[in-house]
């Protein structure tokens, strides 16, 4: 038996090798690719990311990854996102005055954190909702961020993907921003699960374990 088949999006940013490590020894079988194809039949899709909102959204669409995204979605397939990737599932992201449109797969707008050292660099706890699958084991623990930007406000109370969101927040310099979504089959984390140490590597598993397995 192998793990699940994961593919990790690669489509210019991001901390590809490292995300690929971190979910093989989560158990997952990883292909790095842009292929269009394999990313629609993967058990799961990963999007990291990062660096600026639109520069990942214009990566994103040359690839047509936003599309792949969507569709996968409509067919309850597994997306993870991380970091950039994450805010990228937003409507908007806002950077100097700049507004760029992102995949809308969630309202909201991501912004600069309004806290009095930006960036946000280092290991922080998060607010965990009960009933978390993503962080099951791990909700005391501390993960690793590296961000400037967030979701401030979540915007959205349910939709059709069978229940309300799980939504984890995570507080620096006075200032609460999303941290990670449970959304059905789209969760998404803010922070790097991939440099998060031994916490990290357990939410991967976790999400790793809601794929299933394949022969």
């Amino acid at each position: 038996m192998t793990g699940p088949g994961v593919v990790v999006l690669d489509y210019g940013s991001g901390n590809t090798r490292s995300v690929v490590r971190a979910l093989e020894r989560a158990g997952a079988s990883v292909t790095l690719t842009a292929d269009r194809g394999a990313a629609l039949d993967a058990d799961g899709l990963v999007v990291p990311g990062v660096g600026a909102f639109a520069a990942c959204m214009d990566q994103l669409r040359a690839v047509r990854g936003h599309e792949t995204i969507g569709r996968r979605l409509a067919g309850g397939r597994s997306v993870l996102g991380v970091c950039v990737g994450m805010q990228v599932l937003f409507e908007h992201g806002v950077e100097h005055g700049v507004d760029s449109v992102g995949c809308g797969e969630w309202p909201g707008v991501v912004e600069r954190l309004q806290a009095p050292v930006v960036p946000h660099m280092g290991w922080n706890t998060v607010e965990v909702p009960a009933g978390s699958v993503l962080f099951d084991g791990i909700a005391d623990e501390r993960f690793y961020f590296v961000h400037s930007y967030g979701v401030r406000r979540w915007e959205l109370v349910t939709n059709d993907r069978t229940r309300a969101p799980l939504v984890t927040w995570a507080e620096h310099g006075g200032d609460r921003f999303v941290a990670a979504v449970e959304n059905g089959p789209l969760t998404a984390t803010q922070f790097h699960p991939e440099k998060s140490g031994d916490a990290g590597a357990r939410l991967l598993a976790n999400w790793v374990g809601t794929l299933g397995s394949a022969a």
